[in-house]
């Protein structure tokens, strides 16, 4: 970390103390290393004996190779590589991959986790625990309105840390949260303190007197992203749902910056209008590569195919869009127009940030679609029970293709490419050590299947982010998680005494 660097969270977290009473980024090398046997490798160390599964066509997949690491880098991946002087990660029995990469996620709301597990987008009227509490009147309306910086700082932290123990190295960040420039700086502070890699995005706040959403960005950008080589990135926020002259600001700024754009896009929350008038390029703004849309649910075949010859991106939260009523994930239009998703995580009140339950999702959600599409082609009773599927039904999805949504669109769709998402020499070493020798994968007979269809967070080993190892033998390092616990938990306690809401384990399921 930079001198720069250090002063800024200096400066930062003595502000929080000052409200808060303590330090909220509690860290001490005994809580870091505590049940660790054996020191973490550091600057050139091979990991040895994994099946290597690189996600780079032009490098392959191995039954057992090595990956070699030298400082932040990815040098090597072949069989039988020795390199005098190097530290060894014995890697038998692990799946040696890249690290998962989640395309939005609300790493804010953290406090209120589980608190919508019935939860829908918005009130529909019907008066079910469906309905009440939701998500718009209750999160965004509600409790994000109380949150001070210390809060936004443990809930960003806190978020971070937990996708980093679940394997996910790359994050964009969608922080809706941004009601102060305080706010902001707290968020972005957070990313940098969990120490992966991150896209910060800067979105709206409240609207609050001292706000300064869009124009905030030029400060953010001069302050904290004054290199475009960091591990923190940054992009910026233009919601098509805001008064058209502040998403329009948003936009223009976040171009005359260089930053990529991304915007919500869900027609169950009336965006279409908006997103069609964009995409027909009367609307004063054009769409290009450097557009992410989120969810993309409801929107017009017209709008679909601009988006796709634009070269825009799209990133589909699978398990929240079916059970918040976003609409169906778009999943066989993107493959009928020959474009791919990266998937994403969207909101922990309602379901869990870790890459296996995307993935699972996405798969079961798409196959559920089309063979059912296979069976009404047939007849209910024999003998044509069982129908060749007709010319024109969408291709399955596959285990390959899951997984590719997961690593190598993601960092497509943020950027990032370049750095991150696959196993290839010249990258920075982003990578994950899955236990394949565990209970409830053993023994291994196909290492894709294997990861999308039986592992979960338990699975993950240890986790590399820039060649630095962030997770080993199944223990995160460098955070004291107990003392963040109890900070989260104190956020939480404050969050629902300053909005109002009764605190209640069994009220709101």
């Amino acid at each position: 970390m930079s001198n720069k660097s250090i002063t800024r969270r200096r400066d930062f977290l003595k502000a929080s103390a000052a409200v808060a009473g303590t330090s909220l980024l509690a860290t001490s090398p005994a809580a870091a290393q505590s049940g660790d046997q054996a020191p973490r490798p550091a600057g050139r160390y091979v990991i040895r004996g994994g099946a290597v599964m690189s996600m780079d066509p032009k490098v392959g997949d191995f039954e057992v190779a090595d990956v070699l690491v030298e400082g932040q880098k990815i040098v090597a991946v072949r069989p039988g590589i020795e390199v005098g002087g190097a530290e060894v990660i014995d890697a038998r029995g692990r799946i040696v991959m890249p690290g998962f990469v989640d395309t939005h996620h609300h790493q804010f709301e953290t406090a209120e986790r589980s608190f919508l597990a019935n939860g829908l987008l918005q009130d529909d009227g019907s008066g079910s625990p469906s309905a009440y509490p939701n998500y718009v009147e209750h999160v965004l309306r509600g409790f994000a309105k109380a949150y001070r910086p210390q809060d936004v700082y443990i809930n960003e932290l806190f978020a971070g840390l937990s996708q980093l123990d679940a394997g996910v190295t790359t994050v964009l960040d969608v922080s809706q949260i941004h009601h102060s420039p305080e706010h902001s700086d707290a968020a972005v502070q957070a990313l940098m303190d969990t120490g992966r890699r991150a896209a910060f995005g800067y979105f709206e706040g409240d609207g609050r007197e001292g706000a300064k959403y869009p124009e905030d960005a030029r400060r953010i950008r001069d302050r904290w992203f004054s290199s475009d080589d960091q591990l923190v990135t940054m992009v910026m926020g233009g919601e098509l749902h805001l008064d058209k002259e502040m998403y329009t600001r948003a936009w223009t700024i976040g171009r005359e910056l260089g930053l990529r754009v991304v915007s919500h896009a869900v027609g169950s929350f009336g965006m279409r209008p908006a997103l069609d008038e964009l995409a027909q390029g009367t609307g004063g703004l054009r769409v290009g590569p450097d557009n992410l849309f989120i969810h993309m649910t409801g929107m017009s075949d017209e709008t679909w195919k601009k988006i796709r010859d634009a070269g825009a991106h799209v990133s589909l939260a699978v398990p929240i869009e079916m059970v918040m009523r976003h609409g169906t994930p778009p999943i066989l239009k993107m493959r009928e127009l020959g474009m791919e998703p990266s998937l994403s995580s969207d909101v922990e009140t309602t379901m869990a940030a870790d890459p296996f339950t995307l993935m699972r999702s996405a798969m079961a959600m798409q196959r559920m679609v089309v063979n059912q599409l296979v069976l009404d082609q047939g007849d209910p009773v024999p003998p044509n029970t069982w129908p060749t599927p007709a010319k024109g039904t969408p291709e399955l999805l596959t285990v390959r293709d899951v997984l590719r949504y997961a690593t190598v669109n993601g960092a497509e769709h943020l950027g990032l490419g370049g750095r991150t998402g696959t196993l290839t020499p010249g990258k920075q070493a982003d990578i994950v050590l899955l236990d394949a020798t565990a209970l409830n994968v053993a023994p291994l007979n196909s290492v894709p299947g294997a990861v999308v269809s039986l592992m979960d967070r338990t699975n993950v080993e240890t986790v590399i982010v820039a060649g630095k190892v962030r997770k080993w033998r199944g223990r995160l390092l460098d955070a004291d998680l107990g003392r963040l616990r109890h900070e989260l938990e104190a956020s939480r306690d404050y969050l629902f005494k300053a909005y109002g809401m009764r605190k209640d384990l069994f009220a709101y399921s």
